[in-house]
Formats: C-alpha cells, sequence, structure tokens
C-alpha cells in the first residue's frame, strides 16, 4: 500500500482555500474572549501584609520541636500551616462577621516566605480591594495574639500592614492576555479544523483528484458549458453559416 504524502504547496493550498474560515473562527474566539473578560468575569484585588519572625522566636520553637533547625524555613513551614487553619481564619471570620466558611477563606488568602528570610508574606484575594487589605491585617493581627498561646512566643512583628492604594489595580482577568491567548487557541483550532475539513472532503473536483483516486492518467476532459458559452457558440455558428451563403455580415 502506497503511502500518500503531502506537499507543501497542498498545504498552502488547503489553508488558502479554508482562510475565511480561519480568520472567521480566530477573530470569534478573540472576540468573546474580550467580552467575557471585559464584562463577565468580576475583578479580582490583592492585598498583603509582612510579619517578621525573630530570631528568638525560632530558637523557641526549636527547643519545643526538640530539633536542630540549620534554616530558616523549617520554622516558618509552621506558621505557614497555621497562619491558614481554621483555628485562626474562624477567629477572622468572627472578627470581622464575613459571609464565607475557613475553606471558603482559605482558598483566597496565600502564606509565603520571603527568599530564606524570617520575613513571611500573607496575601489575600478578593473582589473588594478595600475588604482584601481588611482580612489581611486581621489574619496578621489574630495570628500574632494567637501563636503566643500555641507556642509560648512573643516574638512575631508586623512589619508592614496591607494598607488600600488610592487606584487600586486588580490582579485578574488581564483581558489583553486572555485575548492573546483565545487568538493563539482559535487560531491553532481554525487550522485543525481546516485541515479536518478538507480531510472528510472526499468529493471528485479536478482531473488530479481522478489521477489520485484511481491511478489512472486522464486522457481528456468536458469543460462546464454555461449558457454564456451556448450563446456565444451559437452567434459563431450563424456568422458562419452566412458566410458560407455569401450573404454581408456587419460587424
Amino acid at each position: 500500500m502506497e503511502e500518500e504524502t503531502i506537499s507543501l504547496r497542498e498545504l498552502f493550498a488547503v489553508l488558502k482555500k479554508r482562510f475565511a474560515l480561519i480568520v472567521i473562527v480566530t477573530l470569534l474566539a478573540t472576540i468573546v474572549s474580550g467580552v467575557v473578560s471585559y464584562t463577565v468575569l468580576k475583578p479580582v484585588y490583592k492585598a498583603s501584609t509582612q510579619i517578621l519572625v525573630s530570631q528568638a522566636a525560632a530558637g523557641s520553637i526549636a527547643s519545643l520541636a526538640g530539633i536542630s533547625l540549620d534554616t530558616d524555613a523549617k520554622f516558618i513551614e509552621t506558621y505557614n500551616v497555621i497562619l491558614k487553619s481554621p483555628y485562626i481564619l474562624d477567629q477572622v471570620i468572627k472578627e470581622l462577621d464575613l459571609d464565607t466558611s475557613a475553606q471558603g477563606l482559605n482558598g483566597s488568602v496565600s502564606v509565603t516566605q520571603e527568599g530564606k528570610s524570617q520575613v513571611v508574606s500573607i496575601a489575600v484575594e478578593n473582589h473588594d480591594p478595600a475588604e482584601a487589605v481588611i482580612i489581611a491585617n486581621e489574619i496578621a493581627q489574630v495570628f500574632k495574639e494567637e501563636i503566643s498561646k500555641l507556642m509560648r512566643i512573643d516574638n512575631i512583628h508586623i512589619l508592614s500592614p496591607a494598607e488600600l492604594p488610592e487606584n487600586p489595580a486588580p490582579i485578574k482577568p488581564q483581558p489583553m492576555l486572555n485575548m492573546a491567548i483565545a487568538f493563539v487557541v482559535g487560531l491553532m483550532a481554525s487550522v485543525g479544523v481546516a485541515f479536518l475539513l478538507e480531510y472528510l472532503d472526499n468529493t471528485i473536483k479536478s482531473e488530479q483528484d481522478i489521477e489520485k483516486l484511481l491511478g489512472l492518467p486522464v486522457l481528456g476532459a468536458v469543460s462546464n458549458i454555461t449558457a454564456a458559452d451556448e450563446q456565444r457558440s451559437s452567434s459563431h455558428t450563424n456568422i458562419g453559416n452566412l458566410k458560407k451563403r455569401g450573404d454581408k455580415v456587419e460587424a
């Protein structure tokens, strides 16, 4: 069985043939993405606060755990868990009278260590920028108060509280990025659909298709005769008959 090969010229021919489809699908995907990003998706704002864990606190944790800490990351991992635990978040929800659960609030809170330092950042994402700031500061404050009870240490300092900027900018959605992604995805999808339609199209349209299908050379072809061609042919026939009879033919 002979393997069917496709030349680069044939690929470009398929793209040219389905060019309108590719353009329409790509533009439609980009426009829909832009409309959804600007009108449907709610903007999300981010506020963050930083707390400092002093070395004395680290030493206290090490002595309580009975282990030797080589780096600050060892004990800060403990704080990461406590900060996002229901023990802290439930108190934050109660203090601020939030209409959410500890699990729901947990999904909008992220805790990260700044490099290998003793600084921990608490970030909160919310549709309301002011509420994001309030929640971030409340988490830091509740944690500072409760950690002394839990681990008998008092070396947590709020280094940089969250503040509400004059013109808060959302971190997402990013309409231009979404539209760029939709453009690329729409272009790839439309090209794929174009080649799929070409693959499924098994109709015979030219002499070359017959040669490929039957593997036989084409000896002749009947062209498509239109009404204009028939009228033109009839006019030439009538003129020829007049010339044969010797009649005068006016141009």
